[in-house]
């Protein structure tokens, strides 16, 4: 079979962690080709994992011999780098949140179904053993009907994560990453939860703030470094999100949800990652995975379902329209946060 010749464009820790180990280790990719503002990364890239270095994106994207990118560049490049190359025939991996506004979003769907590529984005939480046991558990009903959850995602901060370690990470600019923790933690949560229950948002209740994080001048960042929602489906369930950059010493990416006849808690437990507790007081405990964290990466899956969705020519598991509804429930959360009120989504 001939391989899938892929390019990447950004070449951050997201890349060097994630993308680029992953498609090096399927055996139908070749890396053919790695873009960054910074031409010392993406040299960096090609040492580590082969290809070349190119001088502009577009070299990327009009190269007839790559079959599919991974756009791993800022928020704000999301829309222009992902829509192009999809009119210029490309399939298209794009790291979250899918991009900055609402009519951004709208046009990556838009230009989707105009060119019937892949779209796929990079929600990794579907993929883990223990949220997809649970979607299973939720589907065969035996616990009843779910009626509200809680969903965390906080650890010490974007700064620890990339490749400088500098306080002065493009996270906390608001040109560049908006959203703050809202759109780097929170986005996977709201992802998760429409996976895990099959339900839409249908309103939401916020506050957020600058509470820690500084700039290495000691300037407060430009973005919220926590958010705490309350949210609505449109079946009725109620939940609250919590997303934070502050949590230091330990992550939290634990999700708990309560029916009508018993808890499951996800990544709850540090032994086991999915507990179910009926109502007549037995529990199940079940070893399943062990959750990826900014210390000890692991194979997220994601790279391995995009190229099988290629492969099979089939839809992508994230679509562009999840993109957009997540993106609705984002910035739903933002003016909530600002405006100090419910709102609709």
């Amino acid at each position: 079979m001939k391989k899938i010749k892929i390019g990447i464009i950004g070449c951050g820790s997201i890349t060097e962690k994630r993308h680029a180990p992953e498609y090096l280790e399927n055996p139908n990719v070749e890396i053919v080709a790695f873009y960054d503002l910074n031409e010392k990364r993406a040299q960096l890239m090609v040492e580590k994992f082969g290809g070349k270095v190119v001088k502009n994106y577009m070299e990327i994207l009009e190269d007839s011999e790559i079959d599919a990118i991974s756009d791993c560049t800022p928020n704000n490049m999301h829309c222009e780098i992902s829509t192009t190359a999809m009119k210029l025939g490309k399939h298209v991996l794009c790291e979250k949140p899918m991009c900055k506004t609402l009519d951004e979003a709208k046009k990556i769907v838009e230009i989707q179904d105009q060119t019937n590529k892949i779209f796929m984005l990079d929600h990794n939480q579907r993929f883990t053993k223990a949220h997809i046991k649970v979607k299973e558990i939720i589907k065969t009903e035996k616990l009843g009907k779910i009626l509200t959850f809680r969903t965390t995602f906080g650890h010490g901060g974007p700064e620890s994560w990339s490749e400088n370690k500098s306080k002065n990470t493009w996270f906390f600019r608001k040109d560049l990453c908006e959203f703050g923790v809202v759109g780097d933690l929170g986005v996977h949560k709201i992802d998760l939860i429409r996976f895990l229950i099959d339900d839409e948002f249908e309103s939401v209740s916020a506050m957020g703030g600058a509470l820690n994080k500084t700039f290495e001048n000691g300037e407060k960042i430009e973005v919220y470094d926590n958010a705490i929602c309350i949210l609505k489906t449109k079946s009725g369930v109620l939940g609250t999100g919590t997303f934070s950059w502050t949590y230091y010493g330990q992550e939290d990416n634990s999700t708990i949800l309560y029916f009508e006849k018993g808890v499951i808690r996800i990544y709850d437990d540090l032994e086991y990652q999915v507990v179910i507790i009926h109502d007549d007081g037995t529990v199940e405990k079940l070893k399943i995975e062990a959750i990826q964290t900014n210390e000890k990466q692991t194979k997220t899956g994601v790279i391995d379902d995009f190229i099988n969705c290629i492969i099979e020519k089939k839809e992508a598991s994230v679509t562009a329209k999840d993109g957009l509804e997540s993106m609705k429930v984002i910035h739903a959360i933002m003016k909530s946060i600002s405006e100090k009120k419910e709102v609709l989504i």
